[in-house]
């Protein structure tokens, strides 16, 4: 008895220590298992809600971020309310603004659900750019592990191995910064656009109601000289 319970205390403790890897047959054989990242912009419309899933792997560093670049029809509020879920249906990260930044490490291996709900605004819908991804540090070290074996690297090349690796990781994190810098530059065209059409607009209605009222004035002074006697009104 004492064997049988000390045996089902370690096959427990094996099981906890594994990774929530899926597991994957030969259908699934060209499923890409790398970094990869997404930018572009999609529109939410009043009162509506659009979602994304994206497939990560545990011990990968997950990354979201959104700008709201303009808003159309009778929106007037530019916060969002972003949610990312985790694939047991856990709340990871959440914001309600109008640009945000999140960044989580995952912990379970499956589609991690992006939804962004333009809940504050039931009359307009708003467009919004956003750039996502997963980083797996060392990820290529490991997939070469694994295929060499139990081949033994040089440490001199492991070394600059690493610091290649660690280079670009830092250079992706510059390209983050950059495509941050590229969407606020984004809105602020819009905002401009914006502000033009409506100088133009207006500027064409005070323009026709200073003509129109001109010709009121002009109308009403040609009825007070005007009489059918030969003697004037005024």
């Amino acid at each position: 008895m004492l064997l049988n319970a000390l045996l089902l205390v370690l096959s427990s403790q094996c099981v906890w220590a594994r990774k929530s890897e899926p597991s994957f047959d030969e259908a699934d054989a060209g499923f890409f298992r790398g970094s990869d990242k997404y930018d572009f912009a999609i529109e939410v419309p009043a009162a509506g809600v659009e979602c994304f899933w994206h497939f990560a792997h545990q011990s990968g560093s997950f990354y979201l971020m959104y700008l709201v670049q303009w808003a159309t029809g009778m929106a007037n509020d530019q916060r969002l309310f972003v949610t990312v879920s985790s694939p047991l249906g856990s709340l990871m990260a959440s914001k309600n603004q109008a640009v945000g930044q999140m960044n989580f490490q995952t912990e379970v291996t499956g589609f991690y659900r992006m939804c962004f709900g333009n809940h504050n605004n039931q009359f307009g819908g708003i467009r919004v750019f956003m750039n996502f991804g997963v980083i797996y540090e060392g990820f290529e070290e490991s997939q070469r592990e694994l295929e060499e074996g139990q081949k033994v690297l040089n440490s001199t090349l492991g070394g600059i191995e690493e610091s290649v690796q660690r280079l670009q990781n830092q250079i992706f994190h510059m390209w983050r910064h950059y495509n941050f810098a590229r969407m606020r530059k984004g809105k602020d065209h819009h905002l401009l656009l914006s502000n033009l059409n409506y100088v133009t607009w207006w500027s064409a209605a005070q323009s026709f109601i200073i003509v129109l009222s001109g010709y009121l004035q002009l109308l009403v002074l040609k009825r007070l000289f005007r009489t059918d006697s030969s003697r004037p009104r005024c």
